[in-house]
């Protein structure tokens, strides 16, 4: 069995001399009763991945920061590693108000309605004292660019892949 982690910091998750990564294969070959070949990705533009920047706001958000403050600097760090646009929308109990609000920041283009579109999309909660609070991260990484499409023949009939 073939098992690929993707992490923004693999140093942390190999550990020294690769011993984190041993325990973690012979844990996962103990649950599954099969060989495991475990292979480590580093995400290259962590800011850019909307599922680590939507998991970052809602851990800061627990962590007592500023919602506005969260949101600004995700926006400004995945402009900065070269996003087209992004959008955020953060709703709950925002600040511990009384009546749950949306609060939504968008810099840049955010192409929805385009097919052709690369938007990349995630979604978290923060667990606060106050209650959940949700968070949605749009993030425009460009167009993709028509490319030949390649036919595969099948016992079913032809299928088109991308």
């Amino acid at each position: 069995m073939k098992v690929t982690l993707q992490t923004a910091k693999p140093g942390i998750l190999i550990g020294r001399k690769g011993e984190s990564v041993k325990v973690l294969r012979q844990q996962l070959e103990a649950l599954t009763g099969k060989k495991i070949d475990l292979e480590v990705k580093e995400i290259k533009s962590a800011d850019t991945d909307a599922y680590l920047v939507a998991t970052n706001i809602a851990g800061q958000l627990e962590r007592r920061i500023s919602y506005r403050r969260a949101m600004k600097r995700a926006i400004q760090q995945a402009l900065r590693q070269g996003a087209g646009g992004i959008k955020i929308s953060v709703s709950g109990r925002l600040s511990g108000a009384e009546m749950a609000r949306r609060v939504t920041l968008r810099e840049g283009r955010v192409p929805l309605q385009t097919l052709r579109a690369n938007i990349d999309f995630a979604r978290a909660a923060a667990k606060t004292t106050f209650g959940q609070i949700g968070i949605k991260v749009w993030i425009y990484q460009g167009i993709v660019m028509n490319q030949p499409e390649e036919t595969v023949e099948t016992t079913e009939g032809v299928y088109i892949s991308e």
